[in-house]
């Protein structure tokens, strides 16, 4: 058993955005699960933008607030003690659109993705999607099919 005080868990910051982010994976020491908490507050969003884990489902319970998130097909809203899931594949994003902060858990299973694209076309190729590669620097770019980096700065 392992338990943690959510309070107690260090801030780090994804992607050099400000939001409070707390990743509770390691202090849990979970197998096979991803879990990080977020505060939202009014214009914050979980991402850098639209993407998906080919490699990974993912679920986000929204405590207080309400969450906009958004699809290629539509946009909805997920409020308090309401949960929404995307599966492996699934394009989505989510932010804080409201007045109010947003608390929520975002959970991952399997608990290590490593296949996260964004829907932009490679300019060497034509994929349909580019690769997001976590790194020391932030999030690089890449094609997966023809291996070109991509700038989006």
């Amino acid at each position: 058993m392992e338990h943690v005080d959510i309070d107690d868990v260090e801030p780090s910051v994804p992607g050099g955005r400000d939001v409070d982010y707390r990743g509770l994976t390691a202090p849990l020491d979970t197998d096979g699960l991803a879990l990080n908490y977020y505060r939202l507050s009014p214009g914050d969003s979980f991402s850098g933008g639209l993407h998906t884990h080919l490699d990974q489902e993912e679920v986000f319970v929204v405590v207080e607030g309400t969450a906009t998130f958004e699809t290629p097909d539509e946009e909805f809203a997920v409020g308090p003690n309401e949960a929404v899931r995307f599966a492996p594949g699934e394009y989505q994003t989510g932010r804080n659109e409201g007045d109010d902060d947003v608390v929520a858990f975002a959970l991952g299973a399997p608990r290590d993705s490593t296949e996260i694209r964004i829907p932009l076309e490679c300019r060497e190729c034509g994929h349909d999607a580019l690769a997001a590669l976590p790194g020391d620097d932030g999030m690089q770019y890449e094609c997966p099919e023809c291996g070109t980096p991509a700038d989006l700065g």
